[in-house]
């Protein structure tokens, strides 16, 4: 009898709850979205270069990776570089506030490293309630693509400022003030020096990658190119380089299996973006020959499902570069505090 007014009990229970789910789930996400709404993933670091890897993906269909995003805080610095689909919006899910945003940094005008500009101009404004334009830096065609997103979000703009007020979302916030620029010194504020210098992504021209320097800390980010001395150059004696990768013998699966289905433009498409990539094994030569600390791959191409497929991806680049070398994620965080050669990482 025991064992069965338990069981009764047990049903009430769960019945009790099946009709409470309402008001039960209600109650617990408004305890967790209190809690998650108020946080700042970029608070409580040491001085230093911190960098937020917010799209390490490609166009390549990838649930776990947005395009190209990377988020740099460095002193009262912060620096969007490249804004891929999808980027900003894992920022703000992660915590990180985007009202601070000083400019965005862009390495060239592929659609994967500026389709999510909207967002994070969106973030920027509301979240300081922002009354000058987001500077929007980049080589040739930036100040363009800065007035075209104005175009764009022109109406959207009036429409914020209408519904939320001048103390919310004054007018002029709302949009972008694009800048061309070359290969040179591109920002000098508050200890932190970001130098572009070309890359070889041919056709597309031109392209960039930018070294920061910080207090004593640098950091190259090769933007997309293929094996290239210039990204050597500019990295020599670097903590680390950020440089894409992709894998060739990986990729031709792909194309293998878009041939097969009959889709020969797609896969003519995935033939040709091998000659204007660089491969794991050429990132590590690259690293080997500029002495760097730390490697970190990024622009990751395939997809990557499974943790399993790193080694695979990597081929023999460990061979080439004595030093660390790690595959980025979504979500990666690495700090490069100043006075030191240590490189930290967490993850949101």
């Amino acid at each position: 009898m025991r064992r069965w007014g338990f069981l009764v009990a047990l049903v009430v229970l769960a019945v009790g709850l099946w009709w409470s789910r309402a008001p039960l789930g209600a109650a617990f996400y408004a305890r967790v979205a209190e809690q998650r709404a108020g946080r700042n993933a970029l608070a409580g670091r040491s001085d230093g270069i911190t960098l937020i890897f917010c799209g390490t993906g490609t166009p390549l269909p990838d649930p776990d990776r947005a395009e190209s995003c990377l988020l740099v805080q460095a002193g009262d610095n912060l620096l969007l570089i490249d804004g891929g689909d999808g980027g900003a919006r894992k920022l703000a899910g992660w915590g990180v506030p985007l009202g601070g945003l000083d400019a965005v940094m862009i390495t060239h005008l592929h659609s994967d490293h500026i389709e999510g500009l909207g967002p994070a101009l969106l973030m920027r404004w509301t979240g300081s309630a922002a009354r000058t334009a987001l500077p929007l830096i980049g080589p040739a065609g930036t100040a363009r693509l800065a007035a075209g997103y104005n175009e764009m979000l022109h109406a959207d703009a009036g429409y914020r400022t209408a519904h939320h007020g001048e103390a919310i979302t004054p007018t002029g916030g709302g949009q972008f003030s694009g800048r061309d620029v070359g290969p040179g010194e591109v920002w000098n504020a508050g200890g932190l020096v970001v130098t572009a210098f070309s890359v070889d992504h041919a056709p597309i021209a031109p392209a960039f990658g930018y070294r920061l320097a910080y207090k004593g800390r640098t950091v190259v980010i090769s933007g997309d190119t293929t094996a290239n001395p210039a990204v050597a150059a500019a990295a020599k004696g670097a903590d680390l380089l950020v440089h894409e990768a992709l894998q060739p013998r990986l990729v031709a699966g792909i194309t293998a299996g878009l041939e097969r289905a009959g889709q020969k433009r797609t896969a003519q498409i995935t033939r040709d973006i091998l000659n204007y990539h660089t491969s794991p094994e050429q990132a590590a030569d690259i690293a080997a020959q500029a002495k760097v600390g730390m490697l970190l791959l990024t622009h990751i191409a395939p997809p990557l499902p499974s943790r399993l497929l790193h080694a695979a991806f990597l081929g023999d680049a460990a061979t080439r570069f004595s030093g660390p070398i790690r595959i980025a994620h979504d979500g990666l965080v690495l700090h490069l505090p100043v006075g030191s050669k240590a490189v930290d990482d967490d993850s949101l």
